[in-house]
């Protein structure tokens, strides 16, 4: 799974990047950091950073709220 080397690789840092930036959800940027959820959570709080869960925007929730109202139906 995660690379055993101290070092952070490009993918992690242009996962980290990305999902400060709101690119990428939390499960998406460990994904391309070939990371657990957890083990990302780890490296973003080491670094300094506050995971972030649910939307960010207006148009985010909205675009939520539109899918959950589809499951629905």
């Amino acid at each position: 799974m995660a690379s055993t080397s101290s070092e952070p690789t490009d993918e992690l840092a242009t996962a980290v990047g990305r999902y400060v930036l709101g690119e990428l959800s939390l499960g998406r940027a460990a994904e391309e950091a070939d990371m657990s959820r957890w083990e990302f959570e780890e490296v973003l709080e080491n670094a300094g950073f506050t995971s972030l869960y649910g939307p960010r925007t207006d148009d985010d929730l909205q675009r939520e709220l539109d899918v959950a109202r589809d499951i629905d139906e």
